[in-house]
């Protein structure tokens, strides 16, 4: 088995592949393959994880996973990084259990930027969820 960040993580890369935007765009990672060909694309990854004592022996974990949408700068980008954050919004709503791997699931930020590959400029939507999780203290694999 794998740590429930890993399993976590893995559901949301599942969840967000085939989307009507990205399609098969889809990668957990935070380098994305920097050709324009590959656009519009989603990268897929861990940002920070906080943990408490939740009772004797169990953490709850507060995952943040970060969903960065790509696509070509043009002058209805805005619209576009709209399209692909609402995708990735309905998507995720469907289960925000993570396949039982999780408690909740909730967005708590979005950011927009703009970014160039050579010559080229991208938009980019950067969108943060926060996974609570609770797993046993002993084992990062058992959920509590």
């Amino acid at each position: 088995m794998a740590h429930k960040r890993t399993s976590i993580r893995n559901h949301i890369t599942t969840t967000l592949t085939g989307l009507t935007t990205t399609g098969s765009n889809v990668y957990e990672s935070r380098i994305y393959p920097n050709e324009l060909a590959n656009l519009p694309l989603l990268n897929i990854y861990s940002n920070t994880e906080t943990s408490e004592l939740s009772s004797i022996g169990k953490l709850e974990r507060n995952l943040e996973i970060v969903v960065e949408g790509f696509a070509k700068a043009t002058s209805n980008v805005d619209e576009t990084l709209d399209t692909i954050a609402k995708e990735v919004e309905v998507a995720l709503a469907v289960d925000w259990s993570r396949g039982g791997h999780a408690k909740e699931t909730w967005l708590t930020n979005t950011e927009y930027e703009l970014e160039k590959i050579g010559n080229q400029q991208i938009g980019v939507i950067k969108m943060t969820f926060n996974v609570l999780y609770i797993t046993t203290k002993a084992d990062p694999e058992t959920l509590g």
